[in-house]
């Protein structure tokens, strides 16, 4: 399972959640920092990440063109790092059983 953590996520993500989403990536160390949701849409499908993020922008897309890519909508108003964090790991038999469910586009958590 590789989460590409969108823009409105701290890069750090990447390396503190190695140990349960190894493979990882954010968007601004592969090169999609401030480029267009639609450039990285199409990175995540091709490349099997599912994308993380606090934007609802992914979450439409989702149910517009369905998966891949699957998208994690993180539903929580202003939060640390540390927070996103411990949702994640809280998280993680949640999200590995969206990632085996082919009938499903997105998962919302709060």
């Amino acid at each position: 399972m590789k989460l590409l953590f969108d823009e409105n996520l701290s890069p750090k993500m990447v390396m503190v959640l190695a140990d349960v989403f190894p493979d990882s990536a954010h968007v601004d160390r592969i090169g999609l920092g401030g480029g267009s949701d639609d450039d990285v849409w199409r990175y995540a499908k091709e490349n099997g990440f599912m994308i993380v993020s606090k934007d609802s922008d992914f979450y439409e897309k989702s149910i517009l063109y369905g998966h891949p890519p699957k998208v994690i909508l993180i539903k929580r108003g202003n939060c640390t790092n540390r927070q996103i964090q411990l949702i994640l790991r809280n998280k993680v038999e949640l999200i590995t059983e969206f990632y085996q469910n082919d009938d499903v586009s997105f998962v919302r958590i709060t």
